[in-house]
């Protein structure tokens, strides 16, 4: 199941301002607000896409022996992490997820957001998730996010994909048992150094020390 939803440009830094909404990450919240223009992809009639964003807590289901992959694990592309994960309000679960590739694309690929979207390079995480727990989490998403080559922030976020480039996919129906999985991708995208590594940080356990995948 495919999102085809907006996407939205977000960026933290205010030369770089390209979004409806702007990351004010230690900026001055005048200076993100100057120039926000929007761009779509196209428009889905697929159900899945109206879900909740995910995010991850630290109360999600994980496994009894409390073997989730620890905060700060640092894994190459091809490693597996098992993580909490929490969708919306009411699905938990615990999810297995591998980063199987981080692809490099064309600037030509971003030529369907206009001329704020020069210049920019977007990078496809590319990643397989299973269900670990066993719980229900049918159409759920999930999004990795890039990191440069220093392991600085992109200063960019996209929501959506890139149809038939880099598509989002929601878990299927059946994501709901032990060892279901699926494949999905998240877009990442920078104007300045490559994107060289992906990493998980939803949940206050998370968030200040995340799981990256490297090459």
């Amino acid at each position: 199941m495919t999102h085809k939803g907006r996407i939205l440009f977000a960026v933290a830094l205010s030369t770089m301002a390209l979004g409806l909404t702007a990351c004010n990450d230690d900026e001055d919240a005048s200076s993100s607000a100057q120039d926000s223009p929007s761009a779509s992809a196209p428009a889905s009639s697929d159900p899945g896409s109206e879900s909740p964003s995910a995010s991850t807590g630290d109360d999600g289901a994980a496994p009894a022996g409390g073997d989730t992959t620890a905060p700060g694990t640092k894994l190459k592309i091809g490693d597996k992490a098992v993580l909490p994960f929490t969708y919306g309000t009411e699905k938990k679960g615990t999810i297995a997820v591998t980063v199987t590739a981080i692809e490099k694309g064309a600037e030509a690929d971003m030529a369907g957001f206009g001329a704020k979207a020069k210049g920019m390079t977007p990078y496809y995480i590319r990643m397989k998730v299973e269900n670990v727990g066993g719980t229900d989490l049918a159409y759920a998403s999930l999004k990795l996010r890039g990191e440069l080559e220093d392991r600085g922030p992109t200063g960019i976020v996209l929501i959506g994909d890139l149809p038939g480039k880099c598509d989002n996919e929601t878990a299927p129906r059946d994501f709901t048992t032990k060892g279901a999985s699926y494949e999905t991708c998240s877009l990442s995208a920078t104007k300045t150094t490559p994107i060289t590594a992906a990493s998980f940080d939803e949940g206050d356990a998370y968030s200040d020390s995340p799981v990256l995948w490297t090459n």
